[in-house]
């Protein structure tokens, strides 16, 4: 066996002599005896370190040869061509020593069954491997010792390039990568969050560029990955930076392989040199980023923090805390997906099986919204103006990056036109390609014009005068704004965000069932208020008029869902403010004692006549010698008609018989006479 390895592909290309020198050994085993057909190459492993035995197939099949005794002699051209670990290296001594096995070299022939060429071996294996310690010390030194010059190439991210001259990263000469990588850093101080960033990107139809090694930009939608790396990289605030993360190795199937990056602090960086280069946004306001990403990554950090503002109904989340423990309350769905705020922190710590105690949010949200409508009142001509120039602001911003998506489809159109004119028309093979080229490039600027008008219909590209005395007159309206169908939830945090720093809760039981709400505002202010804390569906403290609803229709045989919808119609609510449900009445009617006179839900057989002369389904069929389900088809028929119960679902049919309406049914039973069933006049 000859045995062939390289450390790189680099070295493959480059160091041919040793490549060369090491294919020749199949000479020096046919002078050591064997012939030319009994000498086998392994060459599979050039290009591949020996620190390891990771992805060195050619080794693990020698090794495996040797164990089933089919090799004689391994020869390489220096024992590091064959492992530069000890673990490796003594592994295959004791394979050989083992099996016979030889092992050569250009020096000389070993046995390693025997002691003295063992011990040769062995020092041979420990050198090796301390070479490869030392030739990593002086390289690594070299690397690290330029990098804390800040003359260490690095690979441009998204928006630089790398000027050799100078040996230092610049901005991208093109103006559309730079005012991507601008605008993800100016959504972020706007929206606060990753996601809403690319979901910004991806609503208004923009691309994001993305340099690939050794490639050109590829402009393509805006992946979480990418936009999470521009956000992360101090890069972008003009520091250059070496060695941010290290290597771990971890075990993988009882083999110790390397695992993943480890992300270091800010304080074991290798080399930091601020303002090395060109910045995209300054280096306070980087850590302030982090420090934001940081909160919406991990929102049950200790001590907790407030999180991205997400969609959830519950306008405070992430700003609430408990007036008892001082711990961040969480938001947890009640029934009917009403939001309450809950403190855990007896069950987080292993203290309690029980939550500390917990809130409907509705009313505290409306509470702490009302204070905020209030404190936000700025001067309405500057807020007007102010908003006016942002939102301009904003949409030329917009308009530009369209602008400058087209002129670069443009002009990838017209490079695909000057290559198919510039080649000889006769050779239609490279004609056809160069033709099909161009017209996907002139399909692709005629979709992304599509989409520009588009853009500029729907989601307004350019302001329209109506549109600007639009936005003049909400900058001076906040509540309409705030109460706008079209404002979304996430928005409405954002706001109250811009404000309030936290809000703590604390419950109050006398002499009044209430919830004390301490609002801190980020000026360092507080605002106390109070708000009602009723009890979860309190029938007693119904409102009167609601209850004396409740007990004329149950009297009624209307059912709960019936009487709700007949609640929510007036609108009437209920004890806790919120609309009337069949549950909160059937609490009302429990606690205030109030029975529904006949209910055919109940399983109870309904009576034949009623104490107002009204007879049930049963009370016809007994009166007139008919079976029930013969009324019932009377009534789909509209020969017999209900006078209360009918069109309504679940609720049963009451009849008032007059005189017709007993000789018209005689009639129709007589037709559908049974033997032995006589009318019941």
């Amino acid at each position: 066996m000859v045995y062939l390895r390289q450390s790189t592909m680099k070295q493959v290309h480059e160091h041919r002599e040793s490549t060369a020198r090491q294919y020749g050994l199949s000479r020096r085993a046919e002078d050591l005896g064997w012939a030319a057909d009994r000498v086998e190459l392994i060459d599979e492993d050039l290009g591949h370190s020996g620190a390891t035995t990771d992805r060195r197939s050619g080794f693990k099949r020698l090794a495996e040869d040797v164990s089933h005794g089919r090799v004689g002699v391994i020869l390489a051209l220096e024992v590091s061509r064959l492992a530069r670990s000890s673990a490796d290296w003594h592994q295959l001594l004791d394979l050989c020593g083992w099996a016979d096995v030889l092992i050569a070299d250009e020096q000389g022939v070993y046995a390693p069954n025997d002691p003295n060429d063992r011990l040769l071996l062995g020092l041979k294996g420990q050198m090796s491997e301390a070479e490869r310690y030392w030739m990593r010390l002086r390289l690594h030194g070299a690397k690290l010792n330029k990098a804390r010059r800040g003359e260490l190439w690095l690979r441009a991210p998204t928006g630089y390039v790398w000027d050799p001259a100078a040996c230092r990263l610049q901005l991208d000469p093109d103006e559309e990568v730079q005012r991507a990588v601008r605008l993800i850093f100016e959504r972020f101080r706007i929206d606060g969050t990753a996601g809403l960033v690319r979901s910004y990107f991806i609503d208004h139809g923009l691309s994001l560029p993305t340099c690939r090694p050794g490639c050109e930009v590829v402009h393509k939608p805006p992946h979480p990955k990418t936009v999470l790396g521009i956000l992360h990289s101090p890069i972008y605030a003009g520091a250059y930076v070496y060695g941010r993360r290290e290597a771990r190795t971890a075990f993988v199937d009882g083999e110790l392989r390397r695992g993943y990056l480890a992300k270091l602090p800010m304080e074991a960086w290798k080399v930091f040199i601020p303002d090395r280069h060109p910045a995209y946004i300054s280096w306070e306001e980087f850590l302030s980023n982090q420090d934001k990403l940081e909160s919406n990554r991990n929102p049950r950090q200790e001590p907790p923090a407030a999180g991205a503002a997400r969609k959830g109904k519950a306008l405070l989340q992430g700003l609430v805390l408990c007036g008892r423990c001082g711990y961040r309350m969480s938001v947890m769905q009640g029934g009917k997906n009403v939001p309450r705020y809950i403190c855990s922190a007896p069950i987080q710590h292993g203290l309690s099986k029980k939550a500390c105690w917990s809130v409907s949010a509705g009313a505290i949200d409306s509470a702490v919204a009302g204070l905020f409508l209030e404190a936000a009142q700025p001067p309405e001509v500057e807020l007007s103006l102010a908003v006016t120039r942002e939102v301009q602001r904003q949409a030329g911003e917009l308009e530009q990056q369209w602008k400058l998506r087209l002129e670069r489809a443009r002009y990838e159109a017209r490079l695909a036109e000057r290559r198919y004119m510039a080649v000889d028309p006769d050779n239609r093979v490279v004609a056809r390609t160069l033709e099909n080229a161009w017209e996907d490039k002139l399909r692709e600027l005629e979709s992304l014009e599509e989409a520009y008008d588009r853009a500029r219909r729907i989601e307004r590209v350019e302001l329209s005068d109506a549109d600007r005395r639009e936005i003049l007159a909400l900058a001076s309206d906040l509540p309409r704004v705030w109460e706008a169908p079209t404002t979304m939830n996430v928005q409405r945090k954002q706001l109250l965000r811009l404000l309030v720093q936290q809000v703590s809760l604390t419950p109050v039981e006398v002499p009044q069932r209430t919830t004390l709400v301490q609002v801190l505002w980020h000026t360092g202010a507080t605002t106390e208020i109070t708000v009602d804390r009723p009890r979860y569906a309190a029938g007693k403290a119904a409102p009167g008029e609601a209850v004396e609803r409740i007990r004329e229709l149950a009297g009624q045989d209307w059912s709960d869902g019936e009487i709700a919808e007949d609640l929510n119609r007036l609108g009437m609510v209920s004890a806790t403010g919120r609309p009337w449900t069949k549950g909160i009445v059937r609490g009302v009617r429990k606690r205030r004692d109030i029975r529904r006179p006949y209910t055919a839900a109940s399983g109870k057989r309904l009576p034949a006549l009623r104490a107002d002369g009204l007879l049930s389904v049963r009370g016809v069929a007994e009166r007139f010698g008919v079976t029930e389900r013969k009324v019932r088809s009377w009534v789909q028929a509209g020969r017999l008609t209900p006078a209360e119960g009918g069109g309504v679902r679940r609720r049963p049919l009451w009849f008032k018989i007059d005189a017709e309406t007993e000789h018209r049914l005689i009639a129709l039973a007589a037709k559908s006479a049974r033997p032995g069933r006589e009318p019941v006049v």
